[in-house]
């Protein structure tokens, strides 16, 4: 026959439970196996940490990986709150409404197999995916629609994957308010790619700006698995899906354009740069100008919407790094002489100005300026052709047209350029773009509430570089050899006497007057 405590003794035993809930669950919480039935719950170390972390943080956001039992360890929890507290408000949001059922399904077995002397607080209304104790405590499962739980104060917000439930971002403008009389939230999820709410509320706890405690919990925090169970579990997966389901690997999780790898080895040679300058600061270098180098300079700019920036992109031909790069709101007027000067400065190098509604002004203002190397193309056909060349045809346009045809042939050659290492990024705002331009639908862009405007300069860059310039390449080649065989007749000028004094002389103005008459043929 078991113990029985004495009255005293349950007394202490309650309040002990009511002060720790790591003792109420460890002593007296049940949980139900599927293969050896109800069972004692015991935690493991990292499921007591998580516990003390839901007693110390107001908002706690934890990324995870699966089969840990932090729904379990989280339903323990919040049935302590519950038993040992009156008139808590909680509510349970997951991606499917089943899922949020299970979980307070969880709490309510919890509640209903500790003892009977444990129980303080009857369940008094008891539904299939709610109930209410007698001392005024409840909990229900919602659905993700966006009136959930607006209404009222809630104690305790539980959002289950929160990182794959659609339009949490919306949602959470809506629930927050209800949480401001200290209300509490726990979000727990496996990954699910970049820039959803789950993924940006993780960046902004870990760089201090919100009020999320983050917890990582990848396959290895438990005790009971080692390498060769981990072998065995994933041998039948993707390394995507292994990155989502076990690894708490944000970026390798998303169906990002570029590959999960190549993210990762851009991100390890990310650096801030040498100067931050510009009249807004928003101009970053990376390096300086350097005469022995040729230089490209791609903008893309702002429609006038507020969400939307102008940027542009400066490129290092002979190695392709990205060594300058810009991005402000600023008026066309303003951006151009941004662009004008940081042209000017890099060399009189090519500008490819993205020749949307917007961007023909920013062009006409470069031609206002008189800048001497901008980029043109033939209509149709988007062949490049050079400044000088572009003013004796009709059908000749200034910029680089971003249309349906030619938007996945540059976004696959900025693909090509990453894959193959042919580009170097330094650029965090950059990097960040790349992090949130997905597959959707079949299409390359940026997620809801994300800019692509870097990224597509970026493309266009690529592209560029290695169509336009390069099949311009054989005609600046057979350029050279046209200029050397004029050199060379140049120094069969005659005098009235050959060798005089002057002859050289006159040689060598001939030959500077042909240079710059035929310089045009030497750029691209």
């Amino acid at each position: 026959m078991p113990y029985q405590l004495t009255k005293k003794e349950i007394i202490k035993e309650i309040v002990k439970c009511g002060k720790d809930p790591v003792y109420f669950i460890n002593s007296y919480a049940k949980i139900s196996h599927p293969i050896h039935g109800t069972i004692p719950f015991k935690t493991y170390d990292f499921q007591t940490e998580l516990l003390r972390d839901f007693n110390d943080y107001r908002f706690n956001v934890i990324l995870k990986a699966r089969q840990l039992g932090i729904s379990t360890i989280t339903a323990a929890y919040v049935a302590w709150m519950m038993m040992f507290h009156k008139e808590k408000n909680i509510l349970v949001m997951a991606t499917k409404f089943q899922t949020a059922a299970n979980l307070v399904k969880k709490v309510k077995s919890i509640i209903k197999t500790l003892p009977e002397w444990m129980q303080m607080a009857k369940i008094n209304i008891d539904n299939r995916t709610s109930f209410e104790l007698d001392n005024g405590s409840q909990i229900k499962a919602s659905t993700t629609s966006g009136d959930a739980g607006r209404s009222e104060a809630l104690s305790l917000l539980v959002v289950d994957e929160a990182a794959h439930v659609e339009g949490l971002e919306d949602l959470w403008t809506g629930l927050y308010p209800t949480l401001s009389t200290g209300g509490r939230c726990i979000a727990l999820s496996t990954p699910n790619g970049v820039g959803n709410w789950f993924h940006q509320t993780y960046l902004d706890a870990e760089s201090g700006k919100n009020d999320f405690h983050t917890t990582v919990l990848p396959w290895q925090v438990h005790p009971d698995r080692d390498d060769e169970w981990f072998a065995e579990e994933t041998k039948n997966m993707s390394r995507r899906q292994i990155a989502q389901e076990y690894e708490c690997n944000f970026n390798m999780s998303g169906e990002t354009v570029v590959a999960p790898d190549d993210m990762s080895r851009i991100k390890a040679g990310l650096h801030d740069p040498i100067h931050k300058t510009g009249f807004d600061r928003n101009f970053w270098i990376w390096e300086n100008y350097n005469p022995d180098c040729s230089y490209l300079l791609v903008a893309d700019v702002a429609r006038g919407d507020d969400k939307d920036y102008s940027v542009f992109l400066l490129f290092k031909l002979e190695t392709m790094e990205i060594i300058g790069e810009y991005q402000s709101r600023v008026t066309p007027d303003m951006f151009a002489h941004m662009v004008y000067n940081t042209g000017k400065e890099y060399g009189d190098c090519l500008v490819v100005v993205e020749n949307n509604s917007v961007g023909f002004a920013v062009l006409e203002k470069l031609n206002e300026l008189a800048y001497p190397n901008l980029y043109y193309s033939v209509k149709s056909t988007h062949e490049y052709v050079d400044q000088y060349t572009a003013e004796t045809k009709s059908n000749a346009v200034a910029g680089f047209s971003t249309t349906s045809k030619t938007r996945p042939l540059i976004v696959a050659k900025m693909e090509e350029f990453i894959r193959n290492k042919l580009v170097t990024i330094y650029s965090r705002r950059l990097f960040g773009e790349l992090e949130t331009f997905v597959w959707q639908n079949g299409r390359p862009q940026a997620m809801r509430m994300y800019n692509d405007d870097l990224v597509m300069s970026l493309a266009i860059g690529c592209w560029v570089r290695d169509t336009a310039l390069q099949e311009n390449k054989r005609g600046v080649e057979y350029s050279k050899v046209f200029l050397d065989s004029m050199y060379v007749s140049g120094r069969n000028i005659n005098t009235s006497i050959p060798g005089q004094i002057g002859y050289k002389s006159v040689e060598k103005d001939a030959n500077i007057r042909e240079q710059k008459e035929f310089s045009w043929l030497l750029k691209g």
